[in-house]
């Protein structure tokens, strides 16, 4: 069942929630998510977008297998997601997400052990019942990530609409090896990111995280 919230409250409302309550989420509801958000735009109406839903016993194998696979740190890099030397302004804004959401998880940022457990949470879907893989044929250019981009994005804002959340999680494509293997995902493919979705746990003291955003006068260029 939809609830009422605005198209601009679903928006401005969006954040990563790293805390989820194990209640179940009804394939109905997970279809319905992905067909809305399956109007996103798309040059020439291609839509490149490829879904793979995780639950059950499949989401507890997978995220076994890349548990593994982190603590022994054989990564199988899908793709570089950052350059390898990040500059200003974002170092500093990738730093500032980072301690802030060390504080709230109550870790001193210098606890590399601590750090590297709240990281591995990933691999868990921060507890939520319902894991989503993007992919896309290999070979499709830089045009068709934006088109999935776009996809994505509809999917965490209609899942807002249905009483869930999200997070989005580029971290499995650390292991892409892995998930490729364990869900028969064609090598012709490519692991853009995961996501994380079900209901918000709302005593988690992490996801009261509100990640601070650029004003337009930072990023926006006016020309008259």
């Amino acid at each position: 069942m939809t609830g009422s919230i605005s198209a601009l409250d679903a928006v401005k409302g969006r954040r990563s929630v790293r805390r989820f309550l194990p209640d179940p989420v009804s394939e109905p509801v997970i279809e319905a998510i992905l067909q809305a958000s399956s109007r996103a735009a798309s040059g020439t109406n291609i839509q490149p977008w490829l879904v793979h839903v995780v639950t059950g016993k499949t989401r507890d194998s997978l995220s076994s297998a890349v548990l593994r696979a982190a603590e022994a740190e054989e990564t199988s890099l899908e793709y570089p997601y950052l350059p390898a030397r990040l500059k200003e302004p974002y170092l500093s804004r990738r730093r500032k997400v980072g301690f802030d959401l060390y504080a709230l998880y109550g870790i001193d940022r210098h606890d590399m052990p601590a750090r590297k457990a709240a990281m591995m949470r990933n691999f868990d879907f921060f507890g939520a019942p319902v894991g989503l893989f993007f992919t896309m044929e290999r070979d499709m250019p830089q045009g068709a990530w934006l088109d999935c981009g776009m996809f994505m994005q509809n999917v965490m804002i209609t899942a807002r609409a249905y009483g869930l959340e999200t997070c989005p999680q580029q971290a499995w494509c650390d292991f892409g090896a892995v998930v490729h293997a364990e869900l028969g995902i064609p090598d012709d493919h490519i692991l853009l990111s995961g996501m994380a979705l079900g209901t918000i746990d709302p005593s988690a003291p992490e996801n009261t995280l509100v990640s601070e955003r650029a004003g337009v006068d930072e990023f926006g260029t006016w020309h008259r």
